[in-house]
């Protein structure tokens, strides 16, 4: 999968990932490869993702919005 964290100023990450857990408006929940396609919004939190070594690495957002699709998790956060 492809993980791609933006914010307005900057792009912080992109790369390949195993999964990604995400902050969403109801609930925390976690990314898998073919998962289905959605969009959330996501509020404070922490955005936790695993490269495909197993380094597992995390950042803390104030909210934002994910979208899934076709195993391209695009998050634009603030």
């Amino acid at each position: 999968m492809t993980l791609k964290i933006i914010s307005a100023e900057q792009i912080i990450f992109t790369g390949s990932v195993t999964s990604v857990t995400l902050p969403g408006a109801i609930g925390e929940f976690m990314v898998l490869k073919n998962h289905a396609s959605l969009i959330s919004a996501l509020v404070a939190g922490t955005v936790r993702y695993v490269d495909e070594t197993g380094k597992e690495s995390s950042l803390s957002v104030e909210g934002g919005i994910a979208d899934v699709d076709n195993n391209v998790i695009s998050v634009c956060i603030y």
